[in-house]
């Protein structure tokens, strides 16, 4: 398809945050989704990333373009949506067997400065504050990272105190391999980035998002303020490795009614065929609709 062709459509619908002026331009609407919370805004602040005039700007980030926002709006108004997730695409399933609760990450990443403060995009940072969390739980844990040059390291620092690691390529090198990791883990555990941490967007990944619509509780690292994450009941935040272990052994406790609470609450907020309508909605209407 010609970009002149493309042109004629009624709405671009931006993922990209450096998609070209020029390109965005020639769109007789055009709505950004900001899938990087927090993130993007420094980025932009800072110079780093120079994002195009849009007539609507979407974000994942609950906090973001709030007052109490940690950062700055840049100057536009960011309407908040969540996340989508395809449900028929990820049917609930029982595990099968014993299984582990499990991640897929990269473990490397690098760090930038904001406001006089470094900031760490390394997975790696975050998984070492809770290395030892094996010692704590009877729940085995599991990590799919992408190893290369870090796979010794890796299996060092995580594998004598009881992690299980594989390399992410050998479980998620296709969609349907990926699914399948997924749905046959018992439940999903994960650190965030410690930048995203310090920018407390409420940041919930996509990856949490097909867990829990397959039934599985996630236990995730808190990253801010949120109206819809319930820290409980299937999807629960930590802080501390204390709470970590806690989480843990909740869901361990009930954990086939922590799997039915998982589904339905991706069914109540993050359901693509809702979730996408109501963006659609807002983008053609100018963003005049009740927010969400």
């Amino acid at each position: 398809l010609s970009l002149d062709a493309a042109a004629e459509a009624d709405l671009l619908l931006n993922l990209w945050h450096s998609t070209p002026a020029a390109v965005v331009r020639r769109f007789r609407r055009s709505a950004l989704i900001d899938t990087d919370p927090g993130l993007l805004q420094v980025w932009m602040t800072i110079g780093d990333v120079h994002v195009a005039p849009h007539d609507i700007h979407f974000t994942i980030g609950e906090t973001v373009g709030r007052p109490d926002a940690l950062f700055p709006d840049c100057g536009r108004r960011w309407l908040y949506t969540p996340p989508p997730v395809f449900l028929p695409e990820w049917p609930a399933q029982s595990p099968n067997g014993p299984s582990a609760y499990t991640t897929v990450a990269h473990w490397w990443g690098g760090t930038f400065e904001f406001n006089g403060t470094v900031l760490s995009d390394e997975k790696r940072v975050a998984f070492m504050e809770f290395a030892d969390l094996p010692a704590h739980t009877c729940a085995s844990l599991e990590v799919a990272v992408c190893l290369g040059t870090s796979d010794a390291e890796c299996r060092r620092l995580l594998e004598p105190k009881g992690w299980r690691v594989r390399e992410a390529w050998d479980v998620s090198a296709t969609p349907e391999q990926y699914r399948a990791y997924v749905q046959r883990s018992r439940g999903e555990f994960s650190c965030a980035k410690p930048s995203t941490i310090a920018l407390q967007t409420a940041w919930i990944s996509d990856r949490s998002l097909c867990y829990l619509a397959s039934g599985k509780p996630v236990i995730v690292q808190h990253t801010g303020p949120s109206r819809i994450l319930p820290d409980a009941a299937g999807f629960f935040r930590f802080r501390t490795l204390r709470e970590a272990a806690d989480a843990l052994a909740r869901a361990e406790a009930d954990y086939e009614w922590h799997s039915r609470a998982a589904r339905a609450l991706v069914a109540e907020y993050f359901d693509a065929q809702q979730v996408v309508s109501r963006v659609l909605e807002r983008a053609l209407d100018g963003g005049r609709g009740p927010p969400r």
